[in-house]
């Protein structure tokens, strides 16, 4: 054992742990350290590096044994209070007051997951302080409304034309269901993707718990008692059934000793409650032709074919079959995707692999399933395909690629979490099922050198054949849509229920709902808020140092030079001036930007460009932007950009291979076209009934700002109108449109309308430009023509195929208020963590609500996962008059301060730090913006918030809205909406 293992061990055993394994880990540059805490049985994974961004994790083993969603229900209300803390919202507390990087938790099909992170060490402890309270001691014991609050109640609605207050006690009255994980999975299971893969996964597993939906289905969350829901913490919440992670360069001895004396050490002398739900492997089975209804637009028709590929032990084959499914189906070019979007079963295919489960299994998908064709259709296809490849048809150059970009991936680690909290995700995907896996999926070096040598010994052949072919364990699954209301079951359920109440039973009805919003409304003491752990204004660091960034000398394009430290990685944006198109042809830029890199050039095929960039690039992307002028309210500059990373060896390919497609691509391959056309329409429909808050936004937007207004052109709305319009009459224009691309490609890809922005080593930049990057591109002054139409307030509402509504509020600042300070960043967080929290979430029953304020001035409202639009939107025009009176306790204000300030500090990766000097540059911001806005920050006082109610309130006067959502809601609402159903629109 080595002399850092020696100390570890020494470390662990001094407070309550043994330690069982030390291993060097290059994939993180540190070291793992895997122990166990002898008296209670919890694991726990010690991650050291030199990671200032720390973080902590504590997990439970919980498979779900029915659809009641008990420990999603239970994943929220154990954040509503404990023992030490007995706060009502001590998560939202968090997020208030601490310089948290990351603060969540999250329900997986046989696991639920608590991580925090942060570069303050004492923060960290703080954190870890109240989650380990929350998930062992919580006050779900002495409080049922926290169960009614976060799982589910019942309330007293009024019927059709009678008043809320004459219906209470009413026998005739109706009822509701309401409660946050009850709203959040009628949104959830609104989405044809997450209705399809339970489907798959109810059919491949039929004995075990992923056969359940552990988030909850609407109608079983409602049978979930109180009694079950208490039961269920009991038996998984307790240190043996527990995996705990700590990462970073942290004091082992300091938090090692925290936690076992003051939880670990406590509970293991309690006795146990009695065994947790089995989480058990599932015997082969073949399920094919299953047929599962669904209340969707008929467009959302759609299949797919399932294949266990093994267990979660093998974790060599579950990242080879990963590869795989990339290589086979991972773009349009890929062989088996080709041949499924040839055969024209539907508007788009795909595949993914479902892991971080005891069985993982690859799927592969068809979404917009045209008339007349079958998951039967699907399989045969399949099969075909997979027979040709693993036959001799497999091109290994292929396979070689997405080894190449998975490794690529994998050293980039860019997923939008904090590396500790990724890789105690990660750590779960193979320890949970077997203690020796705990850092089997952090490893990956010795993998990737394994498959690369196997793949020329026919292994993806036989992997393939294993997978596809021969399979004993495989499902097929069809999802028909239906015009009968999904949830026409429980409205029925509920009618009779209020049919056969007596106005007594009403009565108990109304009392318990009354109980909860008294138990809502009441604030917390001061007494009770002091018990939880703060820092003050001296906690706050220095302001971490921005990487320099400026235009760089003597490159032949003018180039933003970044300094940031990459790790080897280089990464390459080319901005294109879109003034260069009118306002009519800003779609194009968009179709333009779908198409490229997808079609033959004149050197090479749509597949070898696939090929090649998978294997010399970490990413090459085409994409529209638009950036809001931070002075001038209807100035914006809009960009076509091209986006590029690699490592540094392949310079030379990222230099040159984006010239070769801007400049040669091949427009005129219309089956390829309308495919890529249809798949895009397909992500915007979809989109729209996952997120639509997004989509609201976005329009709301539009509605005052000219920037906007060019973003739904490119983006939004009316760029999903555009499209519908052009693929419906795609075989008439598809020459002109070929025509079109050409000109705008001509217009938009030239050197003097150029900004290229680069992030490397000093030996990388001069490679890259020795190269010639967009050196072939002609100089070609064109005159500028873009001009934005004038935006007009429209209020419209859109149909979509969903059970709730996401509705959004906006308009301008700088309309009627000064230039943006600091003190607008402290009142998003405090709007979004106080008023809207309570008001639109926990008492109106929405998953989620925000508020947004941009820096150049759009402010915007928004709800997510809404049963409500009317009280929402009254919600939305309280908050000013709130804000007026905002006056916090000092401890609070000092909360919302230096929580403010951590997100102004929290750490980018390369990609991010380097989008953001760059945004800043087309917004023309100065460089010492953020220390300014970060010393007003600091500085502000209750007075200061205060003072821009008024703001809010002359804002929401304008009553510029725009929901997206359920039919019935919006046909209910009392707004004068303009309707638009979103799918069958003639627009």
């Amino acid at each position: 054992m080595s002399s850092i293992a020696d100390a570890v061990a020494k470390t662990a055993e001094q407070n309550g742990f043994q330690l069982l394994s030390s291993q060097p880990l290059t994939e993180i540059d540190g070291t793992a350290h895997v122990m166990t805490h002898t008296a209670s049985g919890a694991r726990l994974l010690y991650l050291r590096n030199d990671d200032e961004n720390k973080a902590f994790s504590i997990s439970f083993k919980t498979p779900a044994a029915d659809d009641t969603g008990v420990f999603h229900i239970l994943e929220h209300s154990v954040l509503c209070g404990s023992d030490k803390f007995p706060v009502k919202e001590p998560f939202v507390n968090l997020l208030k007051s601490s310089m948290q990087t990351f603060l969540n938790a999250m329900t997986f099909p046989d696991k639920t997951m608590y991580p925090v992170a942060s570069t303050n060490e004492q923060d960290l402890e703080n954190l870890m302080d109240v989650y380990l309270d929350a998930v062992f001691h919580p006050l779900i014991y002495q409080k049922p409304t926290i169960f009614q609050q976060e799982g589910w109640h019942l309330e007293v609605r009024p019927l059709e034309d009678e008043p809320l207050e004459e219906a209470a006690g009413d026998a005739r009255a109706g009822l509701a269901y309401n409660g946050v994980v009850f709203n959040e999975m009628k949104g959830a299971l609104s989405d044809p993707d997450s209705v399809l893969y339970d489907a798959l996964s109810a059919a491949l597993f039929p004995d075990t718990t992923y056969r359940f939906e552990s988030g909850g289905v609407p109608e079983s969350i409602v049978d979930l008692t109180y009694e079950q829901f208490l039961d269920n913490h009991r038996r998984h919440y307790r240190p043996d059934n527990s995996y705990i992670v700590l990462y970073g360069n942290l004091d082992l001895e300091r938090f090692l000793g925290f936690i076992n004396r003051n939880y670990l050490a406590p509970l293991a002398a309690q006795s146990a409650a009695s065994a947790p739900n089995p989480l058990q492997l599932q015997a082969p089975v073949r399920a094919l032709g299953v047929r599962k209804p669904m209340a969707t637009a008929p467009e959302n028709a759609a299949c797919a074919a399932a294949f266990v590929a093994g267990t979660a032990h093998d974790r060599r084959r579950v990242l080879a079959c990963d590869i795989l499914l990339d290589a086979i189906i991972g773009s349009n070019e890929s062989p088996m995707k080709r041949a499924l979007l040839d055969a024209q079963l539907a508007d788009d295919a795909g595949a993914f692999l479902a892991d971080a489960m005891a069985q993982p299994f690859a799927v592969i998908q068809l979404k917009g399933l045209r008339p007349g064709k079958t998951v039967e259709d699907l399989h045969a296809l399949v099969q075909k395909e997979a027979q040709r490849l693993a036959g001799g048809g497999l091109d290994r150059e292929l396979v070689r690629a997405a080894l190449s970009h998975a490794e690529f991936v994998m050293r980039e680690r860019n997923f939008g979490y904090p590396d500790g909290v990724l890789l105690s995700m990660s750590a779960l995907s193979g320890w949970l099922y077997n203690e020796a896996d705990a850092i089997s999926y952090l490893r990956y070096d010795e993998d990737f050198a394994a498959l690369k040598q196997a793949l020329d010994e026919g292994y993806f052949e036989q992997l393939l054949r294993e997978l596809v072919l021969e399979n004993p364990h495989m499902a097929t699954v069809e999802l028909v849509p239906q015009e009968q209301p999904e949830d026409g079951k429980l409205k029925a359920a509920l009618a009779q229920m209020a049919d056969t109440m007596s106005e007594d039973e009403l009565a108990e009805v109304e009392r318990q709902e009354a109980e909860l919003r008294a138990a809502q409304d009441q604030p917390d003491s001061p007494e009770v808020l002091a018990s939880l752990p703060t820092l003050s204004r001296n906690d706050i660091k220095a302001m971490p140092a921005e990487p320099p960034c400026a235009m760089a000398d003597n490159t032949p394009i003018p180039c933003l030079r970044h300094t940031i430290p990459t790790r080897g990685i280089v990464f390459a944006y080319r901005y294109f001036d879109l003034s260069r198109l009118s306002f009519e042809e800003l779609p194009y830029a968009t179709i333009l930007a779908m198409v490229l890199g997808k079609l033959d050039t004149a050197q090479r095929t749509a597949a070898e460009l696939d090929t090649l960039a998978q294997s010399k690039l970490g990413n090459l992307a085409f994409f529209t932007e638009v950036h809001e002028d931070a002075l001038e309210r209807t100035s914006y500059t809009a960009k076509f950009v091209v986006s590029v990373s690699c490592l540094s060896e392949n310079i030379d390919c990222a230099a040159e291979l984006p010239d070769e497609i801007l400049l040669e691509s091949n427009f005129h391959d219309y089956g390829k076209i309308r495919d890529i056309l249809n798949q895009k329409r397909v992500t915007i429909e979809q989109g729209c009934t996952n997120a639509g808050h997004s989509a609201a936004m976005a329009r709301v937007a539009s509605y005052y700002l000219p920037a906007a207004v060019v973003r739904e052109q490119m983006g939004g709305m009316d760029f999903y109108f555009f499209l519908k319009d052009l693929i419906e009459h795609f075989d008439e224009r598809k020459e002109a449109l070929a025509e079109r691309l050409q000109e705008v490609a001509k217009r938009l890809f030239t050197r003097d309308g150029c900004i290229v922005s680069f992030t490397g080593s000093d030996e990388d930049f001069q490679r890259f430009w020795a190269m010639g990057p967009a050196l072939k591109l002609a100089n070609s002054a064109v005159a500028a023509r873009l001009i934005a139409a004038k935006p007009t307030p429209k209020n419209e509402a859109f149909i979509v195929p969903s059970d709730v509504s996401y509705t959004a509020m906006g308009y301008d600042r700088r309309l009627f208020d000064g230039p943006f300070t600091g003190v607008w960043m402290l009142v998003s967080r405090i709007l979004c963590y106080d008023y809207l929290w309570n008001e639109v979430r926990v008492k109106g029953g929405a998953y989620g609500a925000g508020f947004q304020m941009t820096r150049p001035g759009s402010m915007r409202f928004y709800s997510y996962r809404d049963p409500h639009i009317d009280e929402t939107i009254a919600r939305f025009e309280g908050s000013g008059e709130w804000l007026s009176a905002f006056a916090p306790a000092a401890d609070e204000m000092t909360g919302y301060v230096v929580s403010t300030v951590a997100g102004i500090d929290t750490p980018l990766k390369p990609r991010e730090m380097m989008r953001r000097q760059d945004a800043q540059f087309f917004q023309h911001l100065d460089k010492e913006l953020r220390e300014r806005i970060r010393s007003e920050v600091i500085n502000a006082t209750p007075e200061a918030v205060r003072d821009l109610g008024p703001a809010l309130t002359r804002a929401t006067d304008h009553r510029m809205i725009c929901t997206v959502g359920s039919k019935e809601l919006i046909e209910t609402s009392a707004e004068p909406f303009t309707v638009i159903d979103l799918f069958n629109s003639g627009n």
